[in-house]
């Protein structure tokens, strides 16, 4: 497993360098997701969090480290922003009461291989039928090395882990956008939006 503590400790945060915030802003749009209360999983420094709060969605985020919650913190108090950073591992993540919508931008991609049961039982707890899920990815139709960019995921392998929970709404390819002048390509990525199947 990736040593997120690490990584942070030495600046060693690629992921800072590339966006998804325009996949975000699309699926908002054409979907028409109206303000509400929305989990950023996994959300770094902040950017996406603070995307949604200026949107009117009502937000909690959090993630594992805390240099990134300081760091999100620092950002959304700049902005006079109320959004609810936490820092806290998803397996012990347990809400009050669960979100109608979902974002995430890479944490499943990162955890499928080892922990994927975990992921399913922690979108089983913050999650109620009809709540959507949007993940970004990495795409396995990249064609550079597998080495370069985020993990990659098959479009076949996202149905079949997550479709007996979710029902899968959409599923586009994309990229992960570049927002660093050193970074000369955008990852291609999957854009995934799913809804949250009834209670059988």
């Amino acid at each position: 497993m990736t040593d997120w503590f690490a990584r942070y400790a030495q600046g060693e945060t690629p992921w800072d360098r590339h966006s998804s915030g325009h996949a975000l802003d699309r699926a908002v749009r054409e979907w028409q997701i109206q303000p509400c209360r929305v989990l950023d999983v996994g959300c770094g420094t902040g950017d996406n969090a603070i995307r949604l709060a200026r949107q009117g969605f009502e937000v909690t985020a959090f993630d594992l480290v805390p240099r990134a919650i300081d760091l999100a913190l620092e950002k959304s108090r700049s902005l006079a922003l109320d959004v609810e950073f936490r820092v806290a591992d998803f397996r012990r993540l347990t809400p009050e009461e669960p979100f109608p919508f979902v974002f995430d931008s890479g944490l499943y991609h990162c955890v499928r291989r080892e922990l994927l049961r975990d992921w399913l039982a922690f979108l089983e707890r913050v999650t109620q039928p009809e709540s959507l899920w949007l993940t970004l990815t990495g795409n396995a139709n990249e064609p550079r090395a597998v080495d370069q960019g985020p993990p990659r995921v098959r479009a076949s392998e996202l149905c079949a882990e997550l479709e007996p929970l979710f029902e899968l709404i959409e599923l586009r390819e994309t990229r992960f956008e570049a927002t660093d002048d050193r970074e000369g390509w955008h990852p291609l990525a999957w854009s995934a939006l799913l809804r949250r199947r009834a209670a059988r």
